[in-house]
């Protein structure tokens, strides 16, 4: 008996579009619908709700046959099959689809075919001309598709992609895509395997396996092995591959493993374990390799005398609340430039810092405690650059302001604390014959500090700013340093002359200041532009530093002395504690800032400095020369001065300097100016230095350096940037690079050059980064290493 009727709506079995929808979208990792809340009026089984709708819907009872054709429509709980034709046979349990089938379940996945045939329980079927495209745009393609004992989906003659057809030519390669004789995905064990398959990019072939796996859709994390990278090094490393294999071992810990075969010195293992917590996390590295060929390295150097070479390095931090931290960055080597020469990841940087901190920081107060060791990975075997840098164990740094008025004013206390070791004398002489820079004494030396600043800021009739300042400071000094640094600083000339020196094993120094600033803004307005100018006295009454004219108290953290405009109303101008400010000073000048139009600001500030009595402590000698040549030396300073323009679009000019106090010469001058332009961005920079003799500076520095990138395509850049020193004629650095970059791959390639004299090539490095959606990011970057191939 056979029954018919157009535009049918009719209870169906809820379990069939599950099957379909489990079977098609496998490959991307989807897992059964079970029947929930209907979206239609019709009931089906097990409470779920299901509309079938077609042009002609059939039932025949003597076959026990479904069938639906016509624009045939399935729509169950949020899901939706839309084929040609669609027949369900009651007595073997199975369901076909034929003819433009689509179903699109309720995350948005997409599957495409021409023939989909499944059964009942939906554990086996077949679909044939598959295409596959998940919510999270990824791709899959078949010839056919088999599904069997309920969780493994084979693809035959599959294709995989993250790359979206060009909707303007859809036969046109996706820029990467890995083409397999069978694609199996496995639901139970959450992977993907790839069987005799190539990797094409840009539709060229560039790489044949026989198999490869990766975790499927759904995961993030999945043991098995990461797609390989090629490595590039110095002639004595050598190039090669890397295989990683990658262990989940838990969802909060994991494993890798880097194997290395390089050309010149062999296989170079590297493991890294990983581990998180609800409150941090932390990694441990080691690194290690059995050289097979170190003559490659040049004579005299670690490479060159070691055949086994290693390292293990270790970093973390942990938030203990939301105020407190604490971490550390610890790298041990067998020798000095292992993980250098072999660009180890996140510890292959020359210059480093080992430490260990704890961090606290809550509102206006602030806590730091360090325990550093400063290290260089240098190349040569023996006493170096190594011996010269500090330990720091212990450094703080405490600030804390009370959050109450005291005396109507701020009151407000810093602490800090340094014990400095070096194993060498750190010198470095000057353009002076006789003159010579301690810049860090060999042996201990130690430091407590301890101040309290109040002020208080007071508006006097007329808009008049009063803000009175009071300042006590002490210090306590223990330094024991080596004969050697001793005989050094006892013996210290300027230009012939001997300069005083006292050394003993502690010192204690105290200081107070009293000071007074007073600033009137004025506020200007017209139509379209506002102005506030504000004049500014400050005046700061002191005693002569302790030990200010002396040599002795060693030098560690105040050996950086610029004066611009950006500390010319500081109460202390040096950088650090280990130098103290004495005498009375007065600073006078001004602060402006205009706004102009739509979004345009200028600001700016100009003034002087004067010393009024006592002793200069710019103008006195010190173990680092601080405060030579810095414009302060004198009684009335050098004139300082900046000025700032942002334009829209972020559009920028900075322009400071200084000034001679006499003849406005000029001492120094720093321009910087930084916008983008459509699809251009571009910045300038210009440095002048007037000669520093005393610092090792004999001749004036100019320098100039730009930078630009650009975006040429949809998906390309390009960038690049130079240094040069317009005094010597010369080049200083040049960098140069480009990248591609859209939904599905990423592209970067960049060198660079450093110069020394006469244009002379000193070192080169590059990097390349290439990264596949779904499938990893691979790349290289080789270290700023010299042509003799250290």
């Amino acid at each position: 008996m056979r029954s018919g009727r157009p535009i049918a709506s009719l209870v169906f079995r809820a379990s069939l579009l599950a099957g379909v929808t489990v079977l098609s979208l496998a490959p991307a990792g989807f897992v059964p619908m079970t029947p929930s809340a209907a979206q239609t009026a019709v009931a089906g089984p097990g409470d779920g709700q299901m509309l079938l709708e077609a042009d002609t819907l059939v039932y025949d009872q003597d076959k026990g046959t479904v069938s639906a054709a016509g624009n045939v429509r399935i729509d169950y709980n949020g899901s939706k099959l839309v084929a040609d034709r669609v027949v369900y046979d009651q007595k073997s349990g199975r369901l076909l689809a034929r003819g433009r089938v689509e179903i699109q379940d309720r995350g948005g996945n997409r599957t495409f075919g021409d023939e989909i045939d499944i059964t009942e329980d939906f554990r086996n079927g077949f679909v044939n001309a598959l295409q596959i495209e998940t919510a999270d745009k990824v791709y899959f393609g078949a010839e056919s598709a088999e599904r069997r004992d309920g969780n493994i989906t084979t693809l035959n003659t599959g294709v995989y992609t993250a790359c979206a057809p060009c909707e303007e030519k859809p036969d046109r390669p996706p820029i990467w895509r890995i083409k397999a004789a069978r694609i199996i995905w496995n639901g139970k064990e959450k992977v993907v395997r790839f069987e005799k398959f190539r990797f094409e990019l840009f539709g060229l072939p560039i790489a044949y396996l026989p198999a490869f796996e990766i975790p499927d859709p759904t995961v993030k994390r999945k043991t098995g092995f990461l797609f390989p990278s090629i490595r590039f090094g110095t002639a004595a490393v050598g190039f090669g591959v890397n295989v990683p294999y990658y262990w989940a071992l838990s969802p909060t810990y994991d494993l890798t493993a880097n194997f290395s075969a390089l050309s010149a010195q062999g296989l170079l293992t590297d493991l890294e374990w990983r581990q998180r917590f609800n409150s941090g996390e932390y990694s441990v590295r080691a690194a290690g390799i059995y050289q097979l060929q170190p003559n490659l390295f040049s004579a005299g150097t670690h490479g060159a005398a070691n055949r086994f070479r290693g390292m293990i390095g270790t970093t973390g931090r942990f938030q203990i609340n939301p105020r407190w931290a604490f971490g550390w960055r610890y790298l041990l080597q067998s020798d000095e430039d292992f993980a250098y020469n072999y660009t180890i990841p996140n510890y292959s940087s020359y210059n480093y810092i080992q430490e260990a901190y704890l961090t606290g920081l809550n509102d206006r107060n602030f806590f730091d405690l360090r325990a550093q060791q400063f290290k260089i990975q240098e190349a040569t075997t023996g006493a170096g650059l190594s011996e010269i840098l500090p330990a720091a164990l212990p450094l703080l740094d405490y600030s804390y302001t009370i959050d109450r008025p005291v005396a109507g004013g701020e009151l407000a206390f810093d602490v800090n604390v340094q014990h400095v070791r070096r194993d060498a004398l750190y010198t470095s002489p000057t353009a002076l014959a006789t003159g010579t820079k301690v810049l860090g004494i060999a042996g201990n030396s130690s430091r407590f500090t301890a101040e309290a600043v109040w002020r208080k800021r007071m508006i006097a009739p007329g808009g008049l700013v009063i803000t009175p300042l009071l300042h006590a400071r002490g210090d306590a000094i223990l330094s024991n340093p080596t004969a050697a640094t001793q005989a050094t600083i006892a013996g210290s000339t300027i230009d012939g002359a001997a300069v005083p020196s006292d050394l003993r094993s502690n010192y204690q120094r105290g200081m107070v200041t009293a000071g007074l600033e007073a600033s009137w803004p004025f506020l200007f307005t017209t139509r379209r532009t506002t102005h506030i100018i504000e004049p500014v006295a400050q005046v700061f009454a002191r005693p002569d530093a302790p030990f200010g004219s002396v040599l002795g108290i060693p030098n560690e953290d105040a050996q950086s002395m610029v004066f611009d405009a950006g500390n010319l109303f500081e109460r202390d101008k040096f950088s650090g504690y280990d130098l103290m400010e004495g005498g009375v000073r007065a600073n006078v000048g001004f602060r402006y800032t205009g706004t102009f139009g739509k979004n345009w600001v200028v600001s700016a500030i100009a003034g002087q400095s004067y010393h009024l009595a006592g002793t200069n402590t710019f103008a006195t000698p010190n173990l680092v020369y601080a405060g030579a040549f810095s414009g302060l030396e004198t009684p009335r300073s050098d004139y300082v001065a900046a000025t700032t323009i942002r334009a829209p679009r972020g559009t920028e000019l900075l322009v400071g300097g200084r000034f001679d106090e006499t003849t406005l010469a000029m001492r120094r001058l720093d321009v910087r100016a930084s916008g983008t332009i459509g699809t251009v961005s571009a910045s300038l920079g210009y440095a002048f230095i007037q000669a520093q003799p005393l610092y090792g500076f004999a001749i004036d520095r100019h320098q100039v350096s730009a930078s630009a990138s650009a975006k040429v395509h949809d998906y390309w850049k390009a960038f690049g940037a130079a240094a040069y020193d317009l005094q010597a004629m010369n080049l200083i650095s040049t960098s140069i690079g480009f990248g591609y970059d859209d939904e599905c791959f990423g592209f970067t390639f960049s060198a660079a050059q450093s110069y020394g004299a006469g244009n002379s090539v000193t070192g080169r490095s590059f990097g390349v980064q290439i990264s596949f959606r779904t499938i990893g990011d691979f790349g290289q970057s080789s270290n700023g290493i010299g042509l003799s191939g250290l």
